[in-house]
């Protein structure tokens, strides 16, 4: 039985340059969970915590009925209160807004066979296997990012305004306006990789 890697079958997905680029980004679903906060806090470690699970389960169940697949690259929706901060630019953002104020939403894509109805099979699995009762905020997200400008960023998410710098001025140049939330993919695990060595894709819906 061949297994399913969503990074071989959507290759473009999972790649950027090193330079801002234009993308077109299909609809795609994920496995979800919302928060707020430092992503250093633990409350992000215990929604993570949860997430992964559930995407587990989710796989061992597929294996068994011979749909066997890889579980997903770590992903994250970022933004935060525009009443309350205003529209710093890109670039600006990340440093003027303290991490305590940031929401998010993390996700891990899909394969297209698995429906709503496994997703609750498997929270209900995780939280009675496990006790996590934060899997029962785990959902099924839809998303179409359409229209994107992305570059890979390498090195500690703390010097991400760099390579949003860029972004920001590739966009000013072609007459892009942001048209949607500020999307990272993490291709290394943070947990085993040096920070210099981290490498995160940065992708901003624009029209």
């Amino acid at each position: 039985m061949e297994k399913l890697d969503l990074t071989r079958e959507y290759k473009h997905y999972y790649k950027a340059k090193a330079k801002p680029e234009i993308v077109d980004i299909e609809a795609a679903k994920f496995l979800s969970i919302r928060g707020k906060g430092d992503p250093s806090g633990e409350d992000y470690a215990d929604r993570i915590g949860a997430l992964y699970p559930v995407a587990y389960t989710l796989k061992f169940m597929h294996k068994t009925l011979g749909q066997d697949f890889a579980v997903a690259k770590l992903e994250g929706q970022w933004w935060y209160d525009t009443e309350k901060f205003g529209y710093p630019s890109m670039d600006d953002a990340p440093k003027q807004i303290p991490r305590s104020e940031w929401e998010y939403r993390m996700l891990i894509r899909l394969p297209e066979f698995v429906e709503k109805q496994h997703i609750l099979q498997a929270i209900e699995t995780v939280v009675f296997k496990k006790n996590l009762a934060l899997a029962k905020e785990i959902e099924l997200f839809e998303m179409k990012e359409g229209k994107c400008v992305q570059m890979l960023h390498v090195g500690p998410f703390d010097t991400e305004p760099e390579t949003l710098k860029q972004i920001m001025t590739f966009c000013e140049v072609n007459g892009f306006q942001q048209n949607g939330l500020h999307h990272e993919i993490y291709l290394s695990d943070f947990r085993k990789t040096a920070p210099e060595k981290l490498k995160t894709i940065l992708r901003e819906p624009v029209k």
